[in-house]
């Protein structure tokens, strides 16, 4: 689990973070799996 998952997961579950904005958290924050798990979307890289 990356070192910030809990911390983007808490600030989308409170309405901090909308989606785009865990997107945009991909890669730097955390994974595409945990986007998932996150969202309940799939991450679908933006080519």
């Amino acid at each position: 689990m990356s070192k910030n998952y809990e911390k983007v997961k808490k600030y989308y579950d409170t309405g901090l973070w909308n989606q785009a904005r865990v997107y945009n958290a991909v890669g730097k924050w955390i994974t595409g799996e945990e986007y998932k798990e996150i969202t309940g979307e799939e991450y679908i890289e933006n080519s």
